[in-house]
């Protein structure tokens, strides 16, 4: 489907379609991570088509429609009475917000369903460890909040905004070249997260989920310098749990596919909120 948003070009279409086709002849194989390969394909892509962002329009969009969902989930937020009632629902409105997400098999969804979303995400939260991420947070100095999609970092918002009323400085970073529908800081700004965040910065990467080496010197010092990471998205489940954590991080995301879900011990169409050491 990339390919198709790319160009209608049919001759480039057959060759990103042959040259992706060698690619996963070399590279795919049952110790491949999913993540690294789907930023292979993303490269290949647009290196072959020459379209530099293949779902701007896509993601345009979804910030346009996030936008228009947000009073909704802020409404949410407000009416909770106590601190922890309002981190609580702004955790669960960021977690929904991840199901801003194109053409993944066994996932679907239409921004008219949001509604109803936000208001089961409790029941449909299937590892629930917010708690652990609120009392995490309370004691950490310095927060890296890494980002997923475009649309979805509109409902970052809140939980980055209630974040940071606990006392820690709240740097969120987002890609720093464009990604499938990964949020960048075009997208961050059109939400205004520059507004919530103390500082909101690019890691300099073009690469689904996070690859240390491959980020800025900028965003390396800023990683391994924070007490707690909070990570949105499967790509980062994906990349990171590939690494040895040294620090907490929470993983906020809706299952979306059968791996991932099966990671968390759970079904596709799940809200998670993990904390990992």
């Amino acid at each position: 489907m990339e390919i198709l948003e790319a160009t209608n070009d049919k001759a480039l279409q057959f060759r990103a379609m042959a040259a992706l086709t060698r690619m996963l002849d070399r590279e795919f194989k049952s110790t491949a991570v999913p993540a690294r390969l789907g930023t292979k394909r993303d490269r290949l892509v647009r290196a072959t088509t020459g379209c530099a962002d293949p779902y701007a329009k896509k993601k345009w969009l979804s910030n346009q429609r996030a936008l228009e969902i947000l009073p909704q989930a802020k409404r949410l937020v407000a009416l909770e009475k106590t601190s922890e009632g309002r981190f609580r629902k702004a955790c669960l409105s960021a977690i929904v917000g991840n199901i801003i997400e194109f053409d993944i098999p066994e996932h679907e969804f239409e921004f008219e369903d949001f509604a109803k979303l936000l208001a089961n995400a409790q029941e449909d939260l299937a590892v629930d460890e917010i708690s652990k991420l609120l009392d995490s947070a309370k004691s950490a100095e310095q927060i890296l909040y890494l980002t997923d999609n475009a649309g979805e970092i509109a409902f970052d918002v809140l939980l980055v905004a209630e974040l940071r009323k606990l006392g820690p400085r709240v740097t969120v970073s987002v890609k720093g070249k464009p990604i499938m529908n990964d949020a960048t800081l075009q997208d961050a700004k059109a939400v205004g997260m520059q507004e919530v965040a103390d500082d909101l910065i690019s890691n300099g990467s073009d690469a689904v989920g996070l690859v240390l080496k491959e980020c800025s010197k900028r965003f390396a010092a800023l990683y391994r310098s924070a007490d707690l990471v909070v990570a949105k998205g499967m790509g980062h489940v994906e990349t990171l749990t590939e690494t040895k954590l040294t620090k907490p991080h929470v993983f906020l995301l809706r299952t979306k596919c059968r791996p991932v879900a099966s990671f968390f011990g759970t079904s596709v169409g799940k809200n998670v909120a993990k904390l990992m050491t």
